[in-house]
């Protein structure tokens, strides 16, 4: 090779060595960029009323439902309610007569108020009825049942026959929510406080099926109201998730999902739950059906009915086809 490619080579060599150098001083000489948190833009218009959850059709407005909040106002429409305009407390009690999303502005034609027309079918439910019950201070939990309470419903009968009666309860409904108590869907309010005022109807929501029932409950004994509490609903949904009576579909979005376990946790059950005889309150009273005067056997179910209670233990012995009852010393 010879000396003038070696001294242009050489040149090269020194000139990237240089530019290398440079370009290291450049880097290290500069401040590392800082990163800037960019605010978004909060909305400067006046706070209309929307919705903190999910509102479906027949959802009765409470305080925890739905908050004023700030809108743009070149987006605000005249059927908003804004803050100052539309106080909470005179809304509360309205119900949701159109479904509205969270954090979507409630309207005022979506809200339909106590005494207008259509005010009850609009808080029933789809393909739910309203029936109305009799009730008294002691049947109706002293007054401390409010609309929009959820309860259970307890049939209390005399069975008459021969001898003395039998007398028993059962629930025979569960998780039926309160309409209205007398002419009143809301609670009334003093001082920030709940007053208790006892009523003497309580309008439930109900299937057509446990609207049947009730009415022939009726003329069979005295119906009263049990109040729920809130964490029972929860946790009987719980148990029906875990023991497979219901299935969520395969791909369902979390609102879809939201809204499939909030209609479970609200529907009402007209299976039978659990009774109570007079002789498991007290041993002087029957815990089976007494036998009728003409025939000697039991009033429903047309087998022999049981023998007058006494004082000590019985148990039913059966032989081929024939039962009878028999006193066990105590």
């Amino acid at each position: 090779m010879d000396r003038k490619k070696l001294a242009l080579l050489g040149g090269a060599v020194v000139v990237a060595m240089a530019t290398a150098l440079a370009a290291r001083s450049m880097f290290a000489g500069a401040a590392t960029p800082q990163a800037v948190a960019v605010e978004a833009p909060q909305p400067t218009g006046p706070r209309v009323l929307v919705a903190r959850r999910a509102l479906p059709v027949g959802t009765i407005i409470s305080a925890d439902a739905v908050s004023f909040q700030p809108w743009p106002s070149e987006l605000v429409q005249d059927a908003y309610f804004t803050e100052g305009d539309a106080p909470i407390d005179k809304l509360l009690g309205t119900v949701v007569r159109h479904p509205v999303t969270a954090g979507e502005p409630v309207t005022q034609g979506s809200l339909v108020k106590p005494g207008d027309r259509g005010f009850l079918a609009a808080a029933l439910g789809p393909g739910m009825r309203a029936v109305t019950v009799d009730v008294s201070a002691r049947t109706g939990v002293a007054g401390f049942v409010f609309p929009g309470d959820r309860v259970d419903i307890i049939l209390t009968q005399s069975v008459s026959g021969e001898g003395q009666p039998l007398r028993a309860t059962e629930t025979i409904m569960r998780n039926v929510r309160v309409l209205a108590t007398d002419q009143s869907t809301a609670s009334t309010t003093e001082d920030g406080k709940t007053v208790v005022q006892t009523f003497r109807t309580a309008t439930l929501e109900v299937t057509p099926r446990m609207a049947e029932k009730i009415a022939v409950a009726e003329t069979i004994g005295t119906l009263s109201l049990s109040l729920r509490s809130i964490a029972d609903s929860q946790g009987e949904l719980d148990q029906a998730l875990a023991s497979g009576e219901i299935e969520l579909p395969a791909g369902a979005t979390p609102e879809q999902e939201e809204r499939l376990l909030r209609a479970a946790a609200t529907r009402p059950q007209d299976a039978r739950g659990s009774f109570v005889t007079g002789g498991d309150v007290s041993r002087f009273q029957r815990s089976s059906m007494p036998r009728t005067e003409s025939s000697g056997e039991s009033p429903q179910s047309g087998a022999p009915a049981a023998a007058p209670v006494r004082a000590g233990p019985v148990v039913r012995v059966t032989r081929g086809q024939t039962a009878t009852l028999v006193q066990v010393p105590k």
